[in-house]
């Protein structure tokens, strides 16, 4: 996402870890703010965060925002806030570029107007799928992504295609004036310096799930057998080795 800050007030300085988790922030007090909660302390925004309270105090001293002591942070001026340094206080178009099943999904995705993003247009190379309606919007030919850029005056595009087409829409996208991609392609992409990336690949998350659901699969696993041993539970190899030991002692005592 493009980091533009408001005027008169600098974004400079706020380390990337920190706007990395302004996002959070921001989604937890929404939701404090649809239950009607007017303030909320930084314990309990942390909790929900799924940070400390001391990194949280200290991402929103970056904002200029400290709370009140006792009573903790305004829930609707703090959403303000973050809301600002994200540059989410002025409207953003956003192109799709790539109508399959994903683009599909994100057009239709109701969250991103109330977030601040407008979705302008959605676009693709398929014949078939040009002309078709997605989330009241017309698709348009992929052909068109410098006239569409221009007309809306985009500056963040979501790539939505094939791996293959993913750098040659990304070209077209910054030569055309945007400055702000979400690429889903599981590709990296080369931008110029002055072009932010972020890459969503669904399938690295997934891979990541899998690596710590095999890690408690083995720790499961090895809990089991440690309580097994310690109730003189043997495995069945074991059993049969000492039915073995048994069968030949009692073949030495016999007479």
């Amino acid at each position: 996402m493009s980091r533009r800050p408001a005027a008169g007030h600098s974004g400079q300085g706020i380390p990337e870890a920190t706007i990395a988790r302004l996002p959070v922030y921001l989604r937890v007090l929404y939701a404090c703010a649809e239950q009607g909660i007017a303030t909320v302390s930084s314990e309990e925004l942390a909790a929900a965060a799924g940070v400390n309270s001391a990194k949280l105090r200290k991402d929103l001293s970056h904002l200029g925002s400290y709370g009140t002591r006792g009573v903790g942070y305004d829930v609707d001026y703090l959403v303000y806030q973050v809301s600002r340094e994200l540059g989410l206080t002025q409207d953003w178009p956003v192109v799709i570029v790539g109508a399959g099943n994903l683009g599909r999904a994100l057009a239709n995705y109701g969250g991103f107007a109330s977030r601040g993003f407008r979705i302008a247009a959605v676009l693709d190379a398929d014949p078939a799928v040009v002309g078709s309606e997605i989330a009241g919007h017309v698709v348009e030919g992929a052909d068109q992504i410098e006239p569409v850029v221009t007309r809306h005056r985009v500056s963040i595009g979501v790539i939505a295609t094939p791996a293959g087409a993913a750098q040659g829409v990304c070209d077209r996208l910054v030569a055309a004036g945007v400055t702000s991609i979400l690429n889903f392609a599981p590709v990296v992409l080369s931008v110029p310096v002055g072009v932010d990336v972020r890459k969503v690949d669904l399938s690295i998350e997934l891979q990541i799930l899998a690596f710590h659901a095999q890690r408690r699969s083995v720790v499961r696993v090895a809990q089991d057998g440690k309580r097994h041993h310690q109730g003189r539970v043997m495995p069945a190899d074991a059993q049969s080795a000492a039915a073995g030991d048994v069968v030949g002692q009692s073949a030495v005592a016999a007479p």
